[in-house]
């Protein structure tokens, strides 16, 4: 079984300018991840504009991905829902596509309770045989799921294997690596928190920067994980204008947008998501990346 440790990138779903998959673009940014030393790919989250995927390009963009990954790093697929029966078939169809695990989201908008959520991640974890990495984010869902109710899901599901935190709430996230077995990971869902987590005793990040910064996000991690705690450190500041940026706006409008500029996918978005609102963010996000590419491509940091 794969240990879930390490950089798993968050993939940007890249649009042709009539708003249909661009699976070109999207095979040369696997790939390009993979050569900078990722770890990982996540298809179909948040940064992959999932809620507007429909459910056969969904199926069909984590399929790719696998093909294009073609067995060099796992892929987790994105496949929560606010529907437990809909999680069910997207879980089964990305594990018959060859995914590594899979993600899933706290159910949204609907708000369960602990046991709601406990019997909702159960059906699913039950539903296939592949890893299962739980995604808790309540500013996205409008619920947290409990320590509490995650300890049992690990006790009575042996392919839940780790959770994407991003609680927002470092205390919370002590608290799970402290009641979880040595074997469970904890993922940071925000990549600004990832090196406090893995200095917790942490496993990793699902990142956002990491689409546009592959190598030094691995770095970055590995890094902190092996102890070189002034390399991190150094990373962590050069990073941390980046980190901001990215959040400058709901992502994954940021990162998208920077990733047109260097000419990775078309600035093409799914409605309700919509280019930067603000001529003044995107001046900023912009004096930021170029900076850091200027360093990156003469060898600093």
């Amino acid at each position: 079984m794969t240990d879930f440790k390490g950089v798993y990138t968050a993939l940007i779903t890249p649009f042709t300018d009539l708003g249909t998959v661009d699976y070109k673009s999207l095979e040369n940014i696997v790939n390009h991840q993979i050569e900078e030393g990722i770890d990982g790919l996540v298809p179909c989250g948040t940064t992959g504009e999932s809620p507007t995927l429909s459910h056969e390009e969904h199926d069909r963009v984590i399929a790719q991905t696998v093909k294009y990954a073609a067995g060099r790093v796992p892929v987790i697929a994105g496949t929560g829902s606010n529907s437990t029966t809909e999680a069910i078939r997207l879980s089964q169809h990305a594990e018959d596509s060859g995914v590594d695990a899979v993600l899933l989201v706290n159910p949204y908008y609907n708000k369960p309770t602990q046991k709601g959520l406990f019997l909702h991640f159960k059906a699913i974890a039950n539903s296939v045989k592949i890893p299962c990495i739980l995604y808790n984010i309540k500013g996205r869902t409008g619920v947290n799921l409990e320590t509490e109710t995650l300890v049992r899901l690990t006790e009575e599901c042996q392919n839940i294997v780790a959770v994407k935190e991003a609680s927002g709430s470092l205390e919370q996230m002590k608290a799970v690596i402290e009641a979880t077995n040595e074997n469970f990971r904890v993922l940071s869902g925000d990549d600004n928190l990832a090196l406090e987590l893995i200095k917790l005793g942490g496993d990793g990040v699902i990142s956002v920067a990491s689409n546009l910064f592959p190598q030094k996000m691995a770095t970055m991690v590995h890094a902190a994980l092996e102890h070189r705690e002034e390399e991190a450190e150094r990373l962590a500041s050069w990073f941390a204008p980046f980190f901001k940026a990215c959040f400058l706006e709901t992502n994954p409008i940021p990162i998208k947008t920077a990733m047109a500029r260097y000419g990775w996918c078309r600035e093409s978005f799914r409605l309700p998501m919509c280019a930067l609102e603000s001529s003044r963010h995107r001046e900023e996000l912009f004096a930021i990346t170029d900076r850091m590419m200027e360093e990156t491509a003469g060898g600093n940091n």
